[in-house]
């Protein structure tokens, strides 16, 4: 594990500046600083309260940060077991009780959640396309008025969510999106 390569950094909140590390893994890829701060800014800063999910967490950066923003529960699932034994190790260094990692395909948990969450965090593998199979599997689960944000090489069709806020970084691009509710029937 290289000292500054396999390293994140909390921006803000109660764990602000602590560094993370992570494994080398295949398609591991943080979300990097500036677009985290992006996000965070879109959303307010804080998130006292909320329920939060990250549903391909790999190295916890976006989970962390919300948890570290006052998320009430944040809930990381991975299914890979070295990034899975980083998070539940940062977990405890932390001592991030509002934290539940979870060891399951990310599929897998979705077909078994029985609860919904005021922000789903979804950063699937970067280079899997997994965005267009998985918008429409995650809306039952975004509470309502929730907020969905989405990260990839590209984005997809987005025509049944409400984008609030889009942008690129290199070549990370990534939406903050809402349920569109005002669905007309024909």
């Amino acid at each position: 594990m290289s000292a500054n390569r396999n390293r994140v950094r909390i921006i803000a909140g109660r764990y602000r500046r602590r560094l993370l590390s992570f494994p080398d893994a295949d398609g591991l890829r943080p979300t990097p600083d500036r677009v985290r701060e992006t996000l965070f800014n879109w959303l307010g800063q804080e998130l006292d309260g909320l329920r939060c999910l990250d549903l391909f967490a790999g190295s916890g950066a976006l989970g962390f940060e919300a948890a570290s923003r006052g998320a009430r529960r944040v809930v990381m699932v991975e299914k890979a077991k070295a990034p899975l034994m980083a998070l539940k190790a940062n977990r405890q260094e932390l001592g991030a009780n509002e934290i539940d990692v979870v060891a399951m395909d990310s599929l897998m948990y979705l077909k078994n959640c029985r609860e919904q969450f005021d922000l789903i965090l979804l950063d699937p593998p970067f280079d899997a396309d997994l965005l267009p199979v998985l918008l429409p599997k995650v809306r039952p689960y975004l509470a309502e008025n929730g907020a969905l944000y989405i990260e990839g090489r590209s984005l997809p069709e987005l025509d049944d969510w409400q984008v609030e806020r889009q942008g690129k970084a290199g070549v990370v691009h990534y939406a903050l999106l809402r349920a569109k509710t005002d669905i007309t029937p024909i």
